[in-house]
């Protein structure tokens, strides 16, 4: 009934009819119902032990690890799931060697090089004890002892590695073995054993000779050894040992058949214990207690619940399995003497659903007695700021940091992906946390700002000065030479101009955007109209003194207050339209500048401003062209040079304004446009306004109609 199964011994018509309760055979295929329906097991093996070992690794951080594997069923089937359940869990192998069956003496010494030149400080092992032995003895002879190992199986609690030799070797190794309880009694058991007790008990002769280190009295044997032995006497008292065979916590198997039996003994109980027609079989009866079918006792004993020692609840699952309930063991050398098995976590698959690992991390000696966790990675994970980036042709575990991109961060380490900002904030400098993004605009704090608003407060103040001066003077032959009134439109244009650049300067709002370019368009289009005007009226005024010329009924202010109001209305219109069919409106930019929040207004049609921009362009070339024609007017009569002069300024910088607008952004795109409006306007203002200001003020005997027309001159 009490079996540790090795399928490879058993043929498949004998597996269907396989019925016994296992204490040691971990074979997954025996989870196959079909072909093994009534075998049941107290070894915990299950797919989630696999993730448990994962779930271990990852713990620790380790990512970056080795392995071996005897060459069996078992060993390539267990090794088969773990890296399937590595890969799922992002766990890299730098290397998988297989531990051979035959011959394994001739492979020994390429596995030592293998994991002599690995980087990996992990190592996972799958493997009995036996097989493992002679690697593990390599190893130790070659110190190995920078090398962690990892057991899914119970190898490191064996007796063969409890030899001093290991010691250096296996100290910080960690295994996940079969929950252990306590069985009372059986200590005792142990200490009581010896083989005076019973001659024939071979076994136990053998035990008593390797514990002590003595033989037996054998006349061969001292013939052989020249009698420098210890004879065994029968009488050594095994409490003097301390080895972990007597650490009856850790004797899993023993568990494991312990359970088994008291498992086995409550299904009888529950046999001998039925009371007819309270059974569960047809018709509620009970089984004959004189023959007892098998599968009438596998009923019971597949529903057999319990109270392990443990404290846990112990019951087969739908795979005839016990809970899957693990201890975490770490090995240990205790002072210099021996070796003990301490448990310092377990795994729950019950937990965390399917999967519940905890681990007492300060009650874990190291390698080498070390207090640090070991370190086994490809590469250390990327530090806040950094992204990972996998290097071509390695493993997923191998990867470069890349700093992210500006307007990106990553908050933690091992980030694969960097996160974009919102589009309100920007990366700090580290590529760690999003700031916000600088606010940039053209205000009255900013030094270029202050500079802009007091030019045209000083130039606006300036143009109302040379207003009030020509008020005062209306009726000198100077202001009324040319259409004083027109004089006053232009001046009252200016001092527009002037002010609507303040418009630009500040954070701009829906109104004020509709506000800056309609205001700057229209009011300079009135100051070049006005300029045209003058031009066109120099002209029809010299032209008038010719008796028989047709222009006389030109002269007047009809025609230059015509002029000024079409060429207005034209621009009035273009600028309606502009704001009906798609107004300017305030943007908030976030991605011309890096780090910057740009506040602008857009100029909703790109189209309908150059078209603005055009108009006023065409105009002051057509100016232009007219003052230049008029240039060599006697300048005694008129101001041609000077209106010439202005238009030349005021092209110039309109000219210049195109390429450096395009060439520039945010603040320094608004202050070209408003430095483009200032200069233009001072020049129409200087160059047309202040020689007759120079004249009224500082050369009165200049202000006449006889000087004017020519008739005197001035010594």
């Amino acid at each position: 009934m009490l079996a540790a199964v090795d399928l490879k011994y058993i043929s498949s018509n004998e597996r269907k009819h396989l019925q016994n309760i296992s204490y040691a055979s971990g074979a997954l295929t025996l989870n196959d119902k079909h072909h093994f329906p009534s075998f049941m097991r107290t070894f915990t093996t299950s797919y989630l032990k696999f993730k448990g070992v994962a779930q271990l690794l990852l713990h620790f951080g380790w990512n970056w690890i080795g392995m071996l594997a005897e060459d069996d069923d078992y060993g390539r089937e267990v090794s088969q799931l773990l890296r399937q359940q590595f890969i799922e869990s992002k766990i890299c192998i730098e290397f998988f060697e297989s531990i051979p069956l035959v011959n394994l003496e001739i492979k020994i010494p390429y596995l030592i090089t293998i994991m002599e030149k690995s980087s990996s400080k992990a190592v996972v092992i799958v493997s009995s004890d036996s097989r493992l032995y002679p690697v593990m003895k390599e190893a130790a002879r070659a110190n190995l002892s920078k090398k962690l190992w990892v057991g899914s199986e119970d190898w490191p609690d064996s007796l063969l590695f409890s030899k001093e030799e290991f010691y250096r070797t296996l100290q910080g190794t960690l295994w996940i073995s079969a929950q252990t309880g306590p069985m009372p009694g059986f200590q005792d058991f142990l200490y009581k054993l010896s083989p005076l007790k019973n001659a024939d008990d071979k076994l136990t002769q053998t035990f008593w000779e390797h514990v002590f280190g003595c033989q037996w009295n054998n006349a061969a044997v001292n013939i052989m050894t020249n009698n420098n032995v210890t004879i065994c006497t029968g009488t050594e008292n095994l409490k003097l040992l301390n080895i972990p065979f007597f650490d009856v916590t850790r004797v899993s198997f023993t568990y494991n058949v312990y359970n088994a039996i008291y498992a086995t003994a409550k299904a009888l109980h529950s046999v001998l214990s039925c009371k007819p027609g309270m059974g569960p079989f047809f018709n509620r009866t009970c089984t004959s207690r004189d023959s007892i079918e098998p599968w009438h006792f596998f009923h019971y004993l597949r529903n057999v619940n319990f109270i392990a020692t443990t404290g846990d609840q112990f019951q087969f699952d739908e795979m005839g399995n016990p809970p899957d309930i693990y201890d975490i063991l770490n090995w240990q050398v205790k002072g210099n003497d021996s070796v003990r098995y301490v448990k310092v976590g377990s795994f729950n698959s019950k937990l965390s659903k399917g999967g519940g690992l905890s681990i007492d991390i300060d009650s874990i000696i190291w390698r080498e007695n070390k207090a640090q966790v070991p370190h086994s990675v490809c590469s250390d994970a990327c530090i806040s700021g950094y992204r990972m980036a996998n290097e071509k042709g390695k493993p997923a575990c191998c990867f470069n940091c890349i700093l992210c991109s500006e307007g990106e961060i990553s908050n933690q380490t091992g980030s694969t992906e960097c996160l974009s900002c919102p589009d309100d904030f920007w990366s700090n400098e580290s590529r760690d946390r999003c700031i916000k993004k600088t606010v940039e605009f053209l205000s009255y704090e900013d030094p270029l700002g202050v500079l802009l608003a007091s030019l045209s407060g000083c130039f606006s103040i300036l143009t109302i000065a040379i207003f009030a001066v020509f008020f005062k003077n209306k009726d000198t032959p100077v202001v009324k030479a040319n259409n004083r009134e027109l004089s006053y439109v232009f001046l009252c244009g200016l001092v527009l101009c002037f002010l609507g650049a303040l418009l630009m300067i500040g954070i701009p709002s829906k109104v004020v955007c509709l506000l800056q370019q309609v205001a700057f368009g229209t009011t300079f289009v009135l100051c070049v109209s006005c300029v045209l005007a003058k031009t066109v009226m120099v002209i029809i005024a010299f032209k008038a003194t010719n008796p028989n010329s047709n222009l006389k009924r030109w002269v007047g202010t009809t025609l230059p207050n015509t002029v000024v109001v079409i060429c207005t209305l034209l621009q009035c219109v273009l600028c309606i339209t502009w704001i009906t069919i798609s107004p300017p409106f305030p943007e908030w930019n976030k991605k011309t500048q890096l780090g910057k929040l740009l506040i602008k207004c857009n100029n909703g049609s790109t189209v309908a401003f150059w078209c603005m921009l055009g108009y006023i362009g065409l105009l002051s070339v057509v100016s232009f062209i007219v003052a230049f024609l008029a240039r060599n007017l006697p300048d005694s009569f008129n101001e041609t040079k000077f209106l010439t002069f202005s238009m030349i300024v005021c092209v110039s910088v309109w000219l210049s304004f195109i390429p450096a607008y395009l060439s520039t952004q945010g603040k320094y795109m608004v202050a070209v446009e408003v430095f483009a409006i200032l200069s233009s306007t001072a020049g129409l203002l200087t160059c047309i306004f202040l020689p007759k200001c120079y004249i009224i003020l500082f050369k009165p005997e200049k202000n006449t109609r006889e000087y004017l027309m020519g008739k005197k001159s001035i010594e």
